[in-house]
């Protein structure tokens, strides 16, 4: 087969300007929704063991978690913070994407070992209100991170959805502080 040098070029459609599919929002809610109800099923099957590790250092698990709870809220409101500097809402450094990146990569690893804890030790409880709010949030919360993490690799968002999906991911985590760790300082005391 011969190629002809001077022959015109094949044109190819320019980018896609349509309005995106409904499944490109779909799709990461109902991820958010399965993986919500996929932690309260199995936090509710399962047989809490009461115990899941401590660290040396605690006097119990329950300070364990409410001081790794505070670790991970600490580095989200560096993420809200940052995240008013990346949308042009503060003046922030050049940095600020990286810093709202890292942490929320910390916070979310710090908060892992947390959620591990409360679903194996003590599973999806309902006994007051609290707990039983708590034990919502907490499904929820992994569910909005879910659909924020998927989100952010879908191209042509509107400009409004990130920041809410965040902003809700942040409102759920600042809930969940507030039923877990700050409850256990005002019950227990600011103890290691």
């Amino acid at each position: 087969m011969t190629v002809d040098p001077n022959a015109a070029t094949q044109s190819f459609p320019g980018p896609d300007h349509r309005r995106p599919s409904p499944a490109r929002y779909l799709v990461p809610a109902v991820v958010a929704a399965a993986v919500a109800v996929a932690l309260g099923a199995y936090g509710k099957v399962h047989d809490p063991e009461g115990t899941a590790f401590n660290l040396a250092g605690f006097s119990s698990t329950s300070a364990v978690k409410s001081w790794l709870a505070t670790v991970a809220f600490a580095f989200a409101l560096v993420q809200l913070v940052s995240a008013f500097m990346v949308y042009g809402k503060l003046r922030g450094p050049s940095w600020a994407s990286a810093l709202h990146r890292w942490s929320g990569r910390i916070a979310f690893l710090v908060a892992v070992p947390v959620a591990v804890h409360c679903l194996y030790a003590l599973g999806y409880q309902t006994y007051s209100t609290r707990v039983m709010w708590h034990s919502f949030l907490g499904c929820f919360f992994f569910g909005a991170f879910s659909a924020k993490m998927l989100l952010l690799r879908t191209e042509r968002l509107p400009g409004w959805l990130l920041p809410v999906v965040g902003g809700l991911a942040f409102a759920v985590l600042t809930l969940l502080w507030l039923t877990s760790a700050l409850w256990f300082f005002r019950t227990v005391g600011v103890t290691t």
